[in-house]
């Protein structure tokens, strides 16, 4: 190759421009297509219906309750993220009361779903599923390092702006709703064989940044969700 150089100078800065460009060429093919790729991430996800009928007995799924931190990669279908989202915090009446109660009704908690493919709210009334961040946060919505495995990581945001003249206990009202909800998604976890435990660890400022909340909005309590390893 030395030789080659010697005697060939000019062939060697023409093939070394070329491979230089060529390389270009393909890193800029690369980052162009994951760019591409993440715009391509649908903004709205219609769900599926969710099976409101069947399932464990109640007394049996309270009896089967229980926190599991081990996770397989598997991750969950659109069917079973819907009837996992209904039943946490689903709309179960023709006058929009949902499957878990509020302080006054204001409904002021909301479900984020973070994914491997994105960060989602949970559209109750449409049954949907809104893209908000197009990144994997699932590492950030905890400081356990399962929660990175887990297929789902549910984070109950409260949006003190919908309380109103009730705004003086916004704290607790949004603990003790996010509480229900999280009870009824381990009630679900229980009768569909999954894992989950709810979780106060979490470094709430780096989290709100990541899920880019508004002020007056604040990550209440955070649920791992994910098939047993």
């Amino acid at each position: 190759m030395e030789e080659f150089c010697r005697k060939f100078p000019l062939m060697w800065g023409v093939y070394m421009r070329k491979a230089i460009i060529l390389a270009a060429v393909v890193l800029w093919c690369v980052l162009w297509g994951s760019a591409a790729g993440a715009a391509q991430l649908p903004k709205v996800i219609s769900l599926p219906a969710p099976r409101t009928q069947g399932g464990m007995p109640l007394m049996q799924a309270l009896k089967q309750r229980s926190s599991n931190r081990d996770y397989s990669s598997k991750e969950l279908s659109l069917q079973t993220l819907s009837d996992l989202l209904w039943a946490g915090f689903g709309v179960s009446r023709p006058d929009g009361r949902r499957t878990a109660p509020s302080a006054a009704n204001v409904q002021e908690i909301d479900i984020y779903v973070a994914k491997a493919d994105g960060l989602f709210r949970y559209n109750a009334q449409a049954n949907a599923l809104e893209l908000i961040v197009a990144e994997d946060i699932r590492a950030s919505t905890g400081k356990q390092p399962f929660v990175q495995s887990a297929a789902v990581n549910l984070i109950y945001v409260a949006d003190f702006s919908r309380q109103g003249r009730f705004g003086t206990q916004k704290d607790s009202w949004a603990a003790m709703d996010a509480g229900f909800i999280a009870e009824n998604v381990y009630l679900f976890c229980a009768s569909e064989g999954l894992a989950t435990v709810a979780r106060g660890l979490f470094d709430a400022e780096l989290l709100a940044k990541n899920m880019k909340l508004r002020a007056d909005q604040k990550v209440v309590l955070t649920q791992s969700i994910g098939y047993p390893q």
